[in-house]
């Protein structure tokens, strides 16, 4: 079921405290990981790269590891590594794919603040013109539209905040998305 959007009101209440944790959503090349450091930095808090936390485990290149495990292996996989995720005071930057699992997402929920950096699809095909080396998971001959249409409910869905970006430089979206919580 579909949230429906906070009012000017409870999102004043919401944001009277920074969360323990935020977790960056979005699209493969919207820029979480870009974003997540320098808000880390702003915030005064440890920065997480789900995608880095797979290949430190699994000892491979995320493309590798997608490869290995298929689309449905990888987002068990994926899920799994997520839902063993205990942090606090940390940006969390996670991988695109995350939204395809509730029980993934009820734990990042559960451990801070939910971010969806919305960027166009014109700049998402600039900026993911090499797929199968960024370890995308996406259905063979999908496009990156199909692929937005096909996650954007999802992202929606679990955001608790949408931060709106263009190809603007990753710190002011930083510096934008830090102004949610009076910084």
């Amino acid at each position: 079921m579909m949230q429906r959007p906070a009012t000017p009101t409870s999102i004043r209440l919401r944001l009277a405290v920074t969360p323990r944790n935020i977790v960056l959503i979005g699209m493969p090349g919207s820029g979480k990981s870009t974003v997540g450091r320098p808000l880390a930095n702003q915030l005064g808090y440890a920065f997480l790269d789900t995608d880095h936390v797979i290949e430190a485990g699994e000892d491979k290149p995320l493309g590798d590891v997608l490869a290995g495990s298929g689309i449905d292996g990888f987002i068990d996989l994926e899920s799994r590594y997520i839902c063993g995720l205990h942090c606090e005071r940390t940006v969390i930057s996670t991988g695109g794919s995350v939204v395809y699992c509730d029980a993934a997402m009820r734990n990042l929920k559960e451990l801070g603040a939910v971010v969806f950096l919305d960027v166009p699809l014109e700049v998402l095909e600039a900026r993911l013109a090499d797929l199968a080396g960024r370890g995308v998971v996406i259905a063979p001959g999908q496009s990156i539209a199909e692929l937005e249409r096909e996650r954007r409910p999802y992202y929606e869905h679990y955001a608790d905040f949408v931060v709106a970006c263009s190809d603007e430089p990753a710190a002011e979206v930083a510096r934008r998305t830090a102004v949610l919580w009076g910084r």
